[in-house]
Formats: C-alpha cells, sequence, structure tokens
C-alpha cells in the first residue's frame, strides 16, 4: 500500500501524523490497534499527538475504507488496515491479543446456511472468544465482559 496515494485518494491531507498513524498499521507487528494503543506507541517515539486528534484521525481512515473499525468483547474500538482479503478472528479473553485466521471450509458452511434460509448474505463478521496459548499456559482468568 502506497501511504501518499491512499491518503490523498481518500481526500484526506497529507499531515506528518496521518503518515505515521497509517504506518503503525503497515509496519507493525501488531495489527489490530486501539486509539490508546496508537496513543502509546506515538508516546515512546516522543510524537506529541492528542487522544482526540489520534481518533478522529483513525475515524477519517475508517471513514475513507483504509481502516476497518471493529468492535470486540472488550467495548472499545480496534482498528486494523484494510488490506482487501476477507478473514475472521480469534480474541484472546484473558490478554486481549487478536489473530486473524481464514477457513474456506467456515466460509462455505456460512454461505450454506444463509442460502437454506433464504438469505442474500452481503457481509459477515466471525469472532471465535477464548484463551490464548500465553494466557493458557500462564493460567489468566478470562476477563469479565
Amino acid at each position: 500500500m502506497d501511504i501518499l496515494r491512499e491518503l490523498r485518494e481518500s481526500g484526506l491531507k497529507v499531515t506528518i501524523p496521518r503518515l505515521r498513524i497509517l504506518q503503525l498499521f503497515q509496519e507493525g507487528s501488531i495489527k489490530h490497534l486501539s486509539a490508546d494503543d496508537v496513543y502509546k506507541l506515538l508516546l515512546a517515539e516522543k510524537i506529541d499527538v492528542g487522544l482526540a486528534t489520534i481518533y478522529r484521525v483513525l475515524m477519517q481512515f475508517a471513514e475513507a475504507g483504509i481502516l476497518f473499525r471493529r468492535h470486540f468483547e472488550s467495548g472499545h474500538a480496534v482498528f486494523e488496515l484494510n488490506e482487501g482479503q476477507h478473514h475472521d478472528h480469534l480474541v484472546c479473553t484473558g490478554c486481549g491479543k487478536v489473530d486473524e485466521f481464514v477457513d474456506e471450509g467456515i466460509e462455505l458452511r456460512q454461505h450454506e446456511i444463509a442460502t437454506e434460509h433464504g438469505f442474500v448474505l452481503h457481509e459477515h463478521a466471525l469472532s471465535l472468544y477464548g484463551t490464548c496459548a500465553d494466557c493458557t499456559a500462564k493460567k489468566v482468568p478470562p476477563r469479565k465482559p
């Protein structure tokens, strides 16, 4: 993804905070970030951007289709880069970690179920909640919703 082109095509001005926030999603090892996560990463880099500005930029990116806004069990919004490919999520209720997966069998079955019910499927989201291997090993209790 060409960051400058994406920003220009979305009609957003190219600013240093916007560039850096988008880079965090493209280059970072963590693919699902909340506004708080982005704020902490920028603070660690000594980039002074307010939390309200970060949230506003994330919402602009979501409205422009650059990011997806997701709501998992935690109750707060998590954003991820729109890479144009459908995937589902595994969400750890211990630490909040989110992993992505693709399973053609699950995709096929969801479409079959929709068809059986006379339903025209436009989109769907599947999130599985459980405990990741690290939290299981550490015996971290699941968070309460």
